[in-house]
């Protein structure tokens, strides 16, 4: 039996819950595993009733390895017919804003408004010298890339200034409504150009409720006035929280202590990476894991203010247990 308070929030808007995947390679498995369980997810997903899916992008890593967020998300929307799909995140740093708006236009069009780009600052990683960006970019070319991104959306003819310098071109497809667009922060500095153009956070999974509520209340301080901000967390759902637990401690600090070995940086700036063991027991203390009912209370629960979640599902890197996670949640929800 569903829970009542479940209908009621799906009723008055309060809660919104998604789908959040990384394609993580884990031990013994080859990238086709890890694209093929992303893929699949994203029709479990929308069979269980998720409001939304959303994919990673990295490059150069067993971590997650899509390395074009809006390459599958065009996938996603083939393979699905009413679920939104996101981009978490289109990473601005390596990718020319223009190219990017003229995909997102196309996918938006195709696919009736069911695409929802996020984007991101990205890291100073290897990437930058690989795609020739550059670490200037990353450091300081954000927002002019940002603002530009949003021009493509939404005007029928740019012309490019700055690092950005080009002559005046159609945009083709010519945009209509911009397509909803939401900006992963991590800092004060990436919070305030949110802010400023009054667009919605991404806050990461490594971040508790009072965390996200401080970046929440920074961002309102910064002058920002959307509250469509979007929470992602690690989801595990099994028989028992013990069991639940044990099974992220089995297969989690394999998977991200080969995975986060991939962030390396394009200087010789000095790095400290997460503790395999350490992050795991981080994330599993402050995220909803245990039964579906517990993960959902914990979510009912949550101090943060968000009224959307993203759940990342795929934790243990065996599509079973993936769809377990996601079918059971939405059988919860009442929706399967």
């Amino acid at each position: 039996m569903p829970h009542p308070w479940w209908h009621a929030a799906r009723q008055t808007g309060f809660m919104r819950l998604g789908v959040f995947l990384l394609a993580g390679r884990f031990p013994g498995q080859d990238d086709r595993d890890a694209l093929s369980r992303a893929c699949d997810a994203v029709v479990w997903a929308e069979r269980a009733g998720f409001d939304d899916v959303w994919i990673a992008e990295h490059h150069f890593m067993s971590y997650g390895v899509c390395p074009s967020a809006i390459t599958f998300a065009a996938h996603a929307l083939g393979r699905t017919e009413r679920i939104t799909v996101g981009t978490a995140v289109s990473v601005l740093s390596t990718t020319h804003p223009v190219q990017l708006a003229e995909q997102v236009t196309m996918l938006d069009q195709i696919s009736g408004g069911r695409l929802h780009l996020g984007v991101g600052r990205g890291g100073p990683w290897r990437d930058l010298e690989v795609f020739g960006t550059g670490l200037d970019r990353w450091e300081n070319g954000f927002a002019e890339s940002l603002d530009l991104l949003i021009e493509c959306l939404s005007e029928p003819r740019v012309e490019g200034t700055g690092r950005f310098e080009f002559r005046e071109v159609p945009m083709v497809p010519k945009p209509g409504a911009r397509p909803r667009l939401t900006v992963a922060c991590t800092s004060p500095g990436t919070i305030r150009i949110a802010a400023d153009r009054d667009l919605p956070m991404l806050l990461g999974m490594d971040l508790d409720d009072h965390g996200k509520a401080a970046m929440v209340e920074a961002y309102e301080r910064a002058g920002g006035r959307s509250a469509a901000h979007i929470g992602a967390v690690l989801a595990h759902v099994a028989d028992s929280r013990e069991h639940a637990e044990g099974e992220l401690r089995a297969a989690m600090p394999g998977w991200l202590e080969a995975g986060l070995k991939g962030y390396v940086a394009v200087d010789d700036r000095p790095r400290k990476p997460h503790d395999p063991v350490g992050y795991t027991e981080h994330l599993i203390r402050i995220s909803p894991v245990g039964t579906a009912e517990e993960c959902l209370e914990r979510l009912r629960g949550n101090t943060s203010g968000l009224g959307h979640y993203i759940l990342m599902v795929d934790a243990c890197g065996d599509p079973r247990i993936t769809r377990r996670t996601v079918e059971r949640i939405g059988y919860l929800m009442g929706v399967v």
